[in-house]
């Protein structure tokens, strides 16, 4: 049935009206539903373009029900929105199939942006004969190591995770130091299909290169000196699981090869032997480096980074990502002080926010730690924070110079761009007095925010 309804599955009335008001401005007719039963009735009967379902309603979910719906009609978009809460949520939603994910309360553009888009999705497929959208209805794992992240980039980061996690194909995750790597490929493992598989985690660069090769591909005895019986390889741990190789720039050229041969084969041997293993392991890698710039020093094999970058996410750093740094900081209070409820003064927050982080959410974790270890009493002030907010440039000139040059103007650029982020959240976006604090008239300040792109992130 080729109709113009949205469907709005809801349990709050109010919810429900105001974006009725909104989309028939639009020009769209609504369907109402108050709980997920009655949303899979009106699915399967009216065929709407577009589902908007809030996730937590009585009886069954917003993900039960986007399973369902899922199964029985699988052209139409779902969009799911609910109030900020866990982390997992985005990563269950594009898991389950949903098309967007949206925090309450959204901005308007926004929301209209992505009903729009989906309709638009579901009208181009609508007379195509096949689309293949098979969900796994599997249970939910939990994540042990929590990402925590209200910014518009983590947000994004999280429904990729969604999307990408049930598939085998393999993933780089780009970054610098300190930005996580490791926990978001936690989460793509833990949200996989082969959650119930080992997950071998391998850091690159924390091992001599003569010795990676055996530790990632095993040995046999007697192989070289000290080898004195057979050693299974990391690869054959992994087998039916994932594998992380973390700083995978760090490998030699021979082992580039190996990893190279294993993507693309499947198959292996161990170091001094003969005979050929295969193996059934999903790759994840990471890099704190540019491959693409080491590809093109000669330091990184061309074909084998093509092979590695399937999927790519790339982790902002935290100096990029600043409103990650109040629910970052509640999340490692609770994680230092789990029976002490300390409390954050607003100077604090700000003082945090003013300085550049050149070592991410690491050096944030650190900070935190040490204060709940040093300060006295349950209010954590900005006199706890043993922090330097000079102005720290020397991570942006490392940056490029790990790319092989220091181009003057894009370091100039990003030292612009990040005083007057800082001014921003200083003056809690008030760019008179943004303008002000940084010495500039306000019309000069619009036209900078303007040509650097500068976006205030809603959390």
């Amino acid at each position: 049935m080729d109709s113009n309804y949205i469907l709005i599955a809801d349990d709050e009335p109010s919810m429900r009206l105001n974006i009725i008001e909104l989309l028939e401005e639009e020009g769209y007719s609504l369907l109402q539903a108050s709980n997920g039963e009655e949303a899979i009735r009106l699915a399967v009967e009216y065929q709407p373009i577009a589902i908007l379902m809030d996730i937590k309603m009585p009886g069954l979910s917003g993900i039960q029900a986007l399973k369902t719906i899922k199964k029985k009609t699988d052209q139409i978009p779902v969009i799911i929105f609910t109030a900020y809460g866990s982390s997992d949520k985005p990563i269950k939603a594009m898991k389950a199939g949903a098309f967007d994910y949206l925090e309450k309360p959204f901005e308007i553009n926004e929301f209209l942006s992505v009903v729009n888009a989906a309709v638009d999705q579901h009208r181009k497929l609508h007379n195509v004969e096949e689309f293949n959208g098979d969900q796994d209805d599997s249970g939910w794992p939990s994540i042990k190591q929590q990402i925590v992240g209200s910014s518009k980039q983590m947000r994004e980061i999280l429904k990729m995770i969604g999307k990408i996690a049930p598939k085998d194909t393999t993933v780089l995750i780009e970054g610098e130091s300190g930005t996580g790597k490791e926990v978001i490929a936690d989460a793509i493992y833990r949200h996989s299909n082969r959650s119930n598989g080992p997950f071998i985690k391998v850091n690159c660069g924390a091992l001599p290169r003569d010795l990676l090769e055996s530790e990632l591909f095993g040995h046999e005895a007697g192989a070289f000196t000290g080898a004195s019986k057979k050693r299974l390889g990391r690869f054959e741990l992994a087998d039916g699981g994932t594998i992380f190789l973390d700083e995978v720039n760090a490998l030699s050229p021979a082992t580039q090869i190996k990893l190279l041969r294993v993507l693309q084969n499947f198959t292996f041997e161990r170091v001094g032997g003969e005979e050929t293993i295969k193996t059934n392991a999903r790759v994840i890698a990471a890099t704190n480096k540019n491959l693409k710039q080491e590809v093109k020093s000669g330091n990184f094999r061309e074909d084998l980074y093509y092979r590695l970058n399937v999927l790519n996410l790339a982790i902002p750093p935290l100096r990029e990502r600043l409103d990650d740094v109040e629910p970052l900081v509640k999340f490692f209070l609770k994680k230092y002080s789990p029976n002490k409820k300390i409390v954050i003064s607003e100077e604090a927050i700000r003082y945090l926010k003013s300085y550049h982080w050149p070592g991410n959410v690491r050096e944030l974790e650190n900070i935190i730690e040490r204060a709940t270890v040093l300060m006295k009493g349950d209010l954590l002030e900005k006199k706890d924070l043993s922090i330097s907010l000079k102005s720290d440039f020397s991570n942006v000139y490392e940056y490029h110079e790990q790319e092989g040059n220091i181009p003057m103007q894009q370091i100039l650029k990003s030292v612009e761009k990040d005083l007057i982020l800082k001014g921003l959240h200083r003056t809690n976006w008030n760019k008179t007095k943004a303008a002000k604090l940084l010495g500039i008239n306000r019309r000069l300040l619009y036209s900078k925010i303007d040509q650097l792109d500068i976006q205030k992130e809603h959390s």
